[in-house]
């Protein structure tokens, strides 16, 4: 049975969205790491309390963690039951990030650390349109060293079938 599920992708490939439903199905805490990463006033943590914070989270029996931060991913594979990458057009990610910018202006989203404030920011934007040719090589490296299951879903179609199942990920073979 997958406990310990690692949600992964591009910057408005849905990660959060997708985190909190399979959250809400399979009854397992979830963590963001924008959340572990940042505090008030987009000030990033010092190193030391940031892995602090994630070893702690990782330390629990069931879990799913939500966020790239490719630098940990290693960390996080080695307690993780299960992958979940999505992998979306760019330019549709984009566009998600364009819209959540909007929708959010000015607001803390859900997923985000108190005191941060939604924001346009271009090398943001950048780094979402180019994540598939600079940070994805990266992250697929690392997914083959990986002893667990990985669904890799690359549409909007194959996300909503995945979270149309009806059977549990003890019960399921999405790979």
């Amino acid at each position: 049975m997958a406990e310990r599920i690692l949600i992964i992708g591009s910057p408005g490939s849905g990660k959060s969205t997708l985190a909190h439903a399979l959250a809400e199905r399979e009854g397992l805490p979830l963590y963001h790491l924008d959340q572990l990463y940042w505090s008030q006033g987009w000030q990033e943590v010092d190193n030391a309390t940031w892995l602090a914070r994630l070893d702690k989270a990782l330390a629990g029996p069931r879990w799913i963690i939500e966020g790239n931060y490719s630098s940990t991913l290693e960390r996080r594979l080695a307690r993780a039951d299960k992958v979940v990458l999505l992998d979306l057009p760019p330019f549709r990610c984009t566009w998600r990030v364009l819209r959540r910018i909007w929708e959010y202006r000015g607001k803390v989203r859900p997923d985000m650390a108190e005191g941060c404030p939604e924001r346009f920011d271009l090398a943001f934007l950048w780094y979402t349109l180019s994540f598939r040719l600079r940070a994805l090589p990266g992250v697929l490296d690392k997914l083959e060293k990986f002893d667990g299951e990985v669904a890799w879903l690359g549409t909007p179609r194959e996300v909503a079938a995945f979270l149309a199942s009806e059977k549990r990920f003890d019960e399921d073979d999405h790979g």
